[in-house]
C-alpha cells in the first residue's frame, strides 16, 4: 500500500539527513546527547506532519507566486507552537536546543517536503511522508547523538554506559566531532547502498 511504502522511505530509502543531506545544521549542532536528539526529531516530527497536512489542503487555493511564503507562515505557526510547548513543558530541553528550535522555520527538510511533496500529493499521503521524513529525521539525530554521547560522555541518555576507566573523548562532543560522526555515517550508507544495488 503507498500510504506504508510513503512512510518507509524516510527511514532508509530516502533519509533526510543521510541519504538527500538536508537538515544537516541542527544534527550537527543539537545531537551532543541523545536527549537532545530525540526532542529535535519529535519537534520537527511535529511540523512536518502539520506542514504537510496543512500544504495539502490549501495547495489548489495558493497562487504560485506567493506559494513559498504562504509555505513559510505555515511552517512557521507550528514552530512557534512547538517552542512555546516546549518552554512551558519542558523548559531544560528547551533550552539545551536553544535558537536550533525557531531555526525549525527554514529547515530543508520541512520546506522541502512542503515543496516536493504536500503541494503535489492528497492529505492522506502528505501525513504519511510527514510521518516518514520526521521518523526518518528522528532515527539520524539519534544515530548520530548515540555514538557522540557514548565516545563524547561515557553515556548513554545519561546513564553510564561505558567503565569508570574509560577516558571521554572529547572531541566526539565538539563540532569536529559531529562533522565525523555525520560523515561516516554518510559513507556507510552510500556503501551499503552501493552493495544493495
Amino acid at each position: 500500500m503507498r500510504f506504508f511504502s510513503e512512510i518507509t522511505k524516510g527511514l532508509i530509502k530516502e533519509n533526510p539527513m543521510f541519504v538527500l543531506v538536508l537538515g544537516t545544521c541542527p544534527t550537527l549542532a543539537v545531537s551532543t546527547s541523545v536527549i537532545n536528539a530525540l526532542g529535535m526529531g519529535a519537534a520537527v516530527t511535529f511540523v512536518l506532519i502539520c506542514s504537510n497536512i496543512i500544504i495539502s489542503l490549501i495547495k489548489n487555493i495558493v497562487p504560485s507566486s506567493i506559494r513559498i511564503p504562504i509555505y513559510i507562515v505555515v511552517i512557521a505557526a507550528f514552530v512557534s507552537v512547538v517552542d512555546m510547548t516546549m518552554a512551558a513543558f519542558l523548559p531544560d530541553l528547551h533550552k539545551a536546543l536553544g535558537i536550533f528550535i525557531p531555526l525549525i522555520v527554514v529547515n530543508c527538510i520541512i520546506l522541502g517536503r512542503a515543496e516536493a511533496f504536500a503541494s503535489k500529493n492528497n492529505v492522506l499521503y502528505s501525513l504519511a511522508d510527514g510521518i516518514g521524513m520526521g521518523l526518518g529525521a528522528t532515527l539520524a539525530l539519534t544515530i548520530v547523538a548515540t555514538i557522540r554521547e557514548i565516545l563524547g560522555s561515557g553515556t548513554w541518555l545519561g546513564i553510564r554506559v561505558m567503565p569508570n576507566s574509560y577516558e571521554p573523548m572529547l572531541v566526539a562532543i565538539l563540532a569536529p566531532g559531529a562533522f565525523f560522526t555525520l560523515g561516516f555515517l554518510m559513507a556507510l550508507m552510500n556503501r551499503l547502498k552501493e552493495k544493495r544495488a
